[in-house]
């Protein structure tokens, strides 16, 4: 664990070139912090606890906290290893916080550092406002990201494709799937 709390899983520097970016965030957060603040923060430690363990648990690290508040961002080398971490969060969440709604996207694309503990550009940005779509409990993918992983996921897990999106700021529109399992809800 680093000094700022991130746990990185390993000490090695942060990757770069294509990687997968996982962003989660609670939805709704500001308001159950407002209504319960000392509950609040055990839960969100726990749900800490939960996604970094995760993360670890497939190879991936986290960069440094970038003032996002109750969320998390952390990349991997492996495309694959990133969404089966999203789905093993989510399934966790589900078990041990079934009344948190946490919310989490996957993108894959070329990574920038902006210093040896933190990433700017285009593909983090992204990720971020694919995650703004989504909500609590759900699991959404750039094209990228469904693409790099179609073949490689276990039997029981799916993408379906949500459609084209604006994304808040960037040109164009963008292809979004949600990722699927038995356990997970599928309406929104």
């Amino acid at each position: 664990m680093r000094q700022d709390g991130a746990m990185t899983g390993h000490d090695a520097p942060l990757p770069t070139g294509v990687v997968t970016f996982l962003l989660t965030d609670i939805e709704g957060s500001t308001q159950a912090w407002q209504r319960a603040p000392d509950e609040m923060s055990a839960i969100v430690s726990q749900h800490y606890q939960i996604l970094d363990a995760a993360v670890v648990a497939r190879g991936g690290q986290r960069p440094q906290e970038q003032g996002e508040g109750d969320s998390i961002v952390a990349v991997f080398r492996d495309p694959v290893d990133a969404v089966n971490t999203a789905l093993d969060a989510q399934l966790a969440l589900r078990r041990e916080l079934p009344e948190l709604p946490v919310r989490m996207a996957l993108h894959t694309g070329d990574a920038m550092l902006r210093n040896a503990d933190n990433y700017v550009g285009l593909t983090i940005i992204r990720c971020a406002r694919i995650r703004s779509c989504g909500f609590g409990g759900q699991i959404l993918l750039s094209e990228e990201t469904a693409d790099a992983t179609r073949h490689g996921l276990a039997p029981t897990v799916d993408a379906i494709d949500l459609g084209l999106y604006g994304l808040r700021g960037l040109a164009g529109r963008t292809r979004i799937w949600q990722l699927t399992h038995p356990e997970l809800p599928t309406d929104f």
